[in-house]
């Protein structure tokens, strides 16, 4: 006799109409009534299939119900409960092919910087690498800029579009060598009969009018980090001397979006325990000066700073996301932009079934290089010697990547695996987790609630959408 128990997903309502992530997949699936009262037929227990199926066929006396609850077999919405068996030894984590292609490097074009964020994790109490008494120099040179494009085309395997990304410290206090090496690199793609694509991330406060010609006549996508009105950007984002910074970088930024419109150009904010008004910061960076898009992300730092965002911070991060996310779902119905990135970055993720063994690409398809050349996971461990994956000159270490990915593959965080939304958590950033835990292997246990919260969010604007207007999600196709 067949028993049948619930398979292991997030059940959510949107549209009038109930769905389920369904965990193992990252699918989500759509039930009608029939199959809705088959899960509930189920609730939580286990259940013979006969017994099930005449049941709930008392109510929906028309439905094949035999054939429904097939479906949701074949789904895993439902499962089949087998006898208990011993134990099997546990199954080796799987690891990507190698060698692994690269599609992006992160250049730290210079650790250096002309502001002096309290809460910055490259300065403050929370660094990882002493910039000022390291062995990186300051400025990465051209030479270095080269060899990292040539390292990132050597290792892009059959990948046709590469990315490389230029970063800091404050990235325009070494735009000579940006600048030499953004030509280059569209030759060695050329070369390659591959297309690179370029980003940089700025503080604004050193934009000329020769850089931002620059930067639209090579399509270089930009973003600027920026934390809001002045009261709210001068909290942190100051000068050495203390000065704040938006009276300086506001007409900057205005030159910027005025000239620079090939690519929409984007604002990404830091939330910490007294900058967390989300709503009115973004009002201010797209209503009123004019930013295509806007990213927030909560401050990495240890526990016990003033800056720190503690339960009762996310729990407001979550509320002020949600409203605006409530926004864009009114936008996307009526056929209109709304730039809250944050939203459409998950919305995409759950379109294409993104189901994850590791939270990004870092040390997989994306690597950061310090200024003199080592390369690590990312730009937040560039110049640390206990992340690092080779340099420029010798190439990856392969046995050194795959014994990162070894270590931090979802299947060895057993924090994570009763959580419904580790498909695309898998457990968050190795920076953050260092930061909080001293180690990359931890899952960033602190801030689970908050990205279940906003998971459910996202996937009731999915759900909204896909019943209301399924063109909206094509743009993720």
């Amino acid at each position: 006799m067949s028993v049948l128990a619930q398979g292991e997903f997030h059940p959510f309502t949107a549209a009038g109409r109930r769905f389920l992530y369904l965990v193992p997949s990252a699918a989500v699936f759509a039930l009608d009534e029939p199959a809705a009262a088959l899960i509930d037929g189920l609730d939580g227990r286990r259940v013979a299939r006969r017994d099930l199926l005449a049941d709930v066929g008392s109510r929906f006396p028309d439905t094949d119900l035999a054939q429904t609850l097939d479906e949701l077999e074949q789904v895993h919405a439902v499962r089949t409960v087998a006898a208990p068996a011993p134990p099997a030894p546990p199954a080796p984590a799987i690891i990507p092919l190698t060698p692994f292609p690269l599609t992006t490097a992160v250049l730290n074009v210079t650790n250096q910087c002309n502001l002096s964020c309290s809460y910055c994790y490259e300065y403050s109490e929370d660094k990882i690498v002493d910039t000022a008494n390291g062995s990186q120099p300051k400025f990465m040179s051209e030479e270095t800029a080269r060899k990292s494009v040539d390292l990132l085309m050597n290792e892009s395997g059959d990948n046709r579009v590469v990315h490389v990304s230029f970063f800091g410290g404050e990235t325009l206090m070494n735009y000579p060598v940006l600048s030499r090496v953004v030509p280059y690199a569209r030759e060695q793609a050329a070369a390659r009969g591959k297309q690179v694509e370029f980003n940089l991330t700025t503080n604004a406060t050193l934009l000329t009018g020769e850089m931002i010609g620059f930067l639209a006549d090579n399509d270089i996508s930009v973003t600027v980090s920026m934390d809001g009105p002045r009261e709210m950007q001068n909290r942190f984002r100051v000068f050495h001397d203390g000065g704040g910074s938006y009276d300086v970088l506001l007409p900057r930024v205005r030159e910027l979006l005025r000239r620079h419109t090939s690519r929409p150009v984007g604002a990404r904010v830091t939330l910490t325990s007294q900058v967390s008004d989300v709503v009115s910061i973004y009002r201010h960076l797209t209503e009123e000066i004019g930013f295509r898009e806007v990213g927030f992300a909560p401050v990495t730092t240890s526990p016990g700073r003033e800056y720190a965002l503690d339960g009762d911070g996310f729990d407001h991060m979550v509320e002020q996301f949600t409203a605006l996310a409530d926004e864009f779902l009114e936008a996307a119905l009526a056929g209109r932009h709304h730039g809250f990135s944050n939203v459409s970055e998950t919305l995409e993720e759950i379109h294409k079934g993104a189901s994850k063994a590791y939270p990004c690409g870092a040390g997989l398809g994306l690597v950061g290089v310090a200024t003199g050349g080592d390369v690590a996971l990312c730009h937040r461990f560039a110049g640390s010697d206990e992340h690092k994956l080779g340099t420029v000159d010798d190439g990856l270490d392969r046995e050194a990547q795959n014994a990162f990915l070894e270590r931090h593959h979802l299947a060895n965080k057993t924090d994570c695996h009763t959580c419904w939304a580790r498909p695309l958590c898998s457990g968050g950033c190795y920076h953050e987790a260092h930061t909080r835990y001293g180690t990359s292997e931890r899952p960033n246990l602190h801030y689970c609630e908050w990205i279940r919260g906003w998971t459910d969010v996202c996937l009731r604007v999915y759900g909204e959408l896909a019943a209301r207007n399924p063109e909206f999600l094509r743009r993720f196709e």
